[in-house]
């Protein structure tokens, strides 16, 4: 870039610098504000969301299935929890075993489930921020909290189904006799806790919680959305307030650069700046929710491991705390680094890039 392109830069820096009462989060893709209200601005948002979200979850397939088998204690690959090397170790060995399909097993089911999730999420954000952030003199760190958070319960609400059978399709570790899509939707949909004798009834009475049905695919939603409160609205708050520093007059000749779209719009980041951004947004937010998604993977795969008997979030809470402690509530925490931050950074560059390409 030469002299005159940077102080170019600067200059519209200068004019959108952030603070807590007039911060640019969201820049429109040309002069005049778009209507965030219109179907094809939801629509745009909703693409560029879902898109974002599969990219991402692509990228750390590997990891998230080896999360998920230490999150949920499975048996045969406990041993391998508590270090780097154990994941190193069990990656191999779920190669050797299934190939490169074995480190994939449920990605299909993943897809299935962020593309819509990823869109809801995002496209949400972007009207619950025209809600509580309608001008410049609204912008707080809190209503971007509340608007990153109120996005992520939407997006969680209409998707969790599909995330509690990715989840059991991840759990699997049998090679002989694996259960299809249809068959896990069979085996949740029919799932039923243990006969339970109550005294001054007769044993084995029916409990009054209903026993089977759709409401076991919103096993273990109660922890999730105590999760994802954390979790999306840190996310969300920190990429937009990391995106703030790094558009400071200061930074922005070396972490601004012209939108290729429109270029008589606002400056946008250079790719490592955004990616810089979103991965410590995914660092943060992944540090504020983890217990809650441990907790929450273990109410999942209540009906695959145990007696199949249906703990609540207080008693999965009390269990992992009798098992290990507080550690207990972090275990698998630095996979989920590993896993969270790249994946937090690829999200949010794929969709900023993308509203760029969508002229949004």
């Amino acid at each position: 870039m030469d002299g005159t392109g940077r102080r170019e830069i600067t200059r519209q820096a200068k004019t959108l610098r952030p603070s807590f009462d007039s911060t640019v989060a969201v820049k429109p893709a040309g002069s005049h504000p778009q209507n965030k209200q219109s179907l094809n601005y939801v629509l745009r948002t909703g693409l560029a969301g879902g898109l974002a979200g599969c990219a991402a979850k692509t990228i750390v397939g590997p990891l998230d299935r080896v999360k998920i088998l230490f999150q949920a204690s499975n048996p045969q690959f406990a041993k391998y929890t508590g270090s780097w090397f154990g994941v190193v170790t069990a990656m191999r060995d779920i190669n050797r075993q299934s190939g490169i399909r074995g480190l994939f097993r449920g990605h299909s089911a993943t897809l299935l489930r962020i593309f819509p999730y990823a869109a809801i999420k995002f496209l949400a954000y972007e009207q619950f921020r025209a809600i509580l952030i309608p001008s410049k003199q609204y912008e707080t760190p809190l209503r971007r909290l509340f608007s990153g958070a109120f996005a992520g319960v939407t997006s969680v609400f209409f998707t969790y189904p599909l995330e509690v059978v990715r989840v059991r399709l991840a759990f699997e570790t049998k090679e002989v006799g694996r259960s299809s899509l249809r068959g896990i939707c069979s085996q949740i949909y029919h799932e039923q806790p243990p006969r339970v004798a109550h005294s001054g009834t007769v044993a084995g009475a029916v409990p009054a919680a209903p026993r089977s049905g759709l409401i076991n695919f919103y096993r273990g939603f109660s922890s999730t959305l105590a999760g994802m409160l954390p979790y999306a609205g840190m996310s969300f708050l920190t990429h937009d307030t990391a995106g703030d520093w790094l558009r400071l007059p200061a930074l922005a000749p070396y972490t601004l650069t012209e939108n290729p779209k429109n270029p008589s719009a606002p400056p946008i980041l250079r790719y490592w700046a955004e990616l810089l951004a979103g991965g410590f947004a995914g660092l943060v937010s992944q540090t504020a929710s983890y217990p809650f998604e441990v907790v929450r993977r273990r109410m999942q795969v209540g009906g695959a491991v145990g007696d199949g008997h249906r703990l609540g979030m207080a008693e999965t809470a009390g269990k992992v705390w009798a098992e290990r402690g507080w550690r207990g509530f972090f275990v698998g925490l630095g996979i989920g680094y590993f896993k969270v931050v790249p994946m937090a950074a690829v999200s949010f560059y794929v969709y900023e890039r993308g509203k760029v390409v969508l002229g949004v």
